[in-house]
């Protein structure tokens, strides 16, 4: 690879939105037969980067070359044509068809005119298995699918289009440890076969085990380009954002409330095939993790507290008094005053064409409202409270939210919640694909809520989080309880162990009753 021509180079691309500069002369080089990692925060330029790449947008002013030769792209089919191939964070699937209709989507086979259903079935089969999802069905639809299922379908989607430079922004971050595992051993393959891919991730583990070169942006330029492996964390992170990086978790308070009725507390809950006999207490303060695999009835957890999943069995009290949660309004309500972050923000989170304004108030309108009548002033004084904790980066309150990063979206979920002053908050992954200086900020939020008196239940597919964030973990499998851990006992091996149901001598059995 060394002394050879680049497959792809952009030179000088600069781009703006209205008065935001998203792009400032900003420069790429990458090399077939290599991963190349785009490192950054949210709003550092990297999303616009590749949507220029892909032919999403046009560039205001630079150059891209291909093979050493001039390109633009008018259209994202123009870039697929010349084999630049992008898997978006924001999944690009249509729930209501199959697996197979939507890998081939944009050049089904077809034969007298019609579309030749054995051969896409084939087609699709062959891309699963590219992407080492082989165990999806092809007419499975989409819809029936988990999240995690669904990402495999989209890269198995970019698999069929025979890409030359394939660029993956956040693309495993709905995945679980399994998928990812497999995803890895397809992106290594492709590079020994000559592909290029551009590779957007969040997770530092991940840049360490698969690239080969790595480019960090900021406030819309590149700052470093680097051998993988040439840097320390630490040293990439302060590129990133650009100032000395401090310790990323804030310090756990010595927790001492064991007098303290419950604010929340769940007993044997049992659901379908998908809980089984849960357990668990929270106070006041207290921030309490799930850990496990992936799928092992942590979100389901969430969702039971929250008055969404129907015949649900078991009890759940609030200040020991055992309560109906019918419906999300019901745990919402003040009497309870419950909030849950969801998984997907663009799905369940936001109303993406509605301005930001509108997003952070619309779950307090019952709040700010008198006989139907919106309190205009008391609105603007909470919105600009939340963007004030939160620090939610704007061009303004009355733009679109889905102008906004991925880690401001990600605030504006959250705010919106707390504009209704929750007492007891349920945390749905809600680090997924956001920076690490976003990441930080979160953290400190959390600690700092539950110094105000919140009761956090907070599940993470991150070791890191729930060492780092918890007072306690509660380990699942299988949709039960297998472990708790406190304080020292919160290590990764202990929580790799309890995720695996392994029994080792460091470890502590529980039932997640409480501290």
């Amino acid at each position: 690879m060394d002394g050879a021509a680049p497959l792809f180079r952009m030179e000088g691309i600069s781009k703006r939105y209205g008065g935001v500069r998203a792009l400032e002369k900003a420069d790429l080089t990458v090399a077939a037969g290599s991963i190349h990692a785009i490192l950054g925060e949210n709003g550092a330029g990297k999303s616009t980067l590749i949507k220029v790449m892909a032919g999403v947008v046009a560039p205001d002013e630079g150059t891209m070359t291909l093979d050493g030769h001039e390109v633009t792209f008018a259209s994202p089919a123009a870039a697929n044509q010349a084999g630049i191939v992008c898997i978006f964070q924001e999944l690009s699937l249509i729930p209501e068809l199959s697996v197979a209709d939507n890998i081939v989507i944009s050049d089904p086979p077809k034969r007298f005119g019609m579309i030749d259903r054995k051969a896409q079935r084939r087609m699709a089969e062959e891309a699963l298995a590219r992407a080492g999802a082989s165990d999806i069905h092809p007419l499975a639809l989409v819809k029936d699918l988990p999240l995690s299922r669904r990402q495999m379908v989209e890269i198995a989607k970019a698999m069929a289009r025979n890409p030359r430079i394939l660029i993956l922004d956040e693309a495993t971050s709905a995945l679980t440890a399994t998928d990812v595992a497999k995803v890895f051993g397809v992106l290594k393959r492709l590079r020994e076969d000559g592909l290029a891919l551009l590779y957007i991730s969040h997770r530092m583990n991940e840049i360490a085990e698969l690239a080969d070169q790595c480019t960090v942006f900021r406030n819309g330029r590149n700052v470093a380009s680097y051998v993988a492996g040439s840097k320390s964390d630490n040293e990439v992170v302060e590129l990133m954002i650009g100032r000395e990086y401090s310790h990323i978790f804030p310090p756990k308070p010595t927790f001492a409330s064991a007098a303290k009725t419950p604010v929340l507390e769940a007993r044997n809950l049992t659901w379908a095939d998908r809980l089984d006999n849960v357990s668990l207490s929270i106070r006041a303060g207290e921030v309490v993790g799930l850990g496990g695999l992936d799928g092992q009835g942590q979100r389901e957890l969430l969702l039971a507290f929250f008055g969404v999943l129907r015949g649900l069995r078991g009890k759940v009290l609030i200040d020991g008094k055992a309560v109906a949660i019918s419906s999300p309004s019901a745990a919402s309500d003040a009497r309870i005053g419950m909030a849950l972050i969801p998984e997907d923000r663009k799905t369940e989170g936001l109303m993406l064409p509605m301005t930001v304004r509108e997003n952070l108030s619309f779950a307090a309108l019952d709040r700010l409202s008198k006989v139907g009548v919106i309190d205009r002033a008391a609105e603007q004084r909470l919105i600009d409270d939340m963007v004030g904790l939160l620090a939610i980066k704007t061009a303004g309150l009355d733009i679109p939210v889905g102008a906004l990063s991925g880690g401001n979206q990600q605030k504006v979920v959250i705010a919106k919640w707390l504009m209704r002053q929750p007492r007891i908050i349920l945390l749905n992954d809600p680090t997924r694909g956001i920076d690490v200086g976003t990441k930080q900020e979160l953290y400190q939020l959390m600690r700092k809520l539950a110094d105000a008196g919140a009761a956090i239940l907070f599940y993470s597919t991150d070791y890191d989080e729930l060492i780092g964030c918890c007072d306690r973990v509660l380990v699942l499998y299988d949709g039960a309880i297998k472990r708790e851990l406190a304080g020292a006992e919160i290590t990764e091996h202990a929580l790799i162990a309890s995720a695996l149901n392994i029994h080792s001598g460091s470890d502590r059995p529980g039932q997640g009753e409480g501290a």
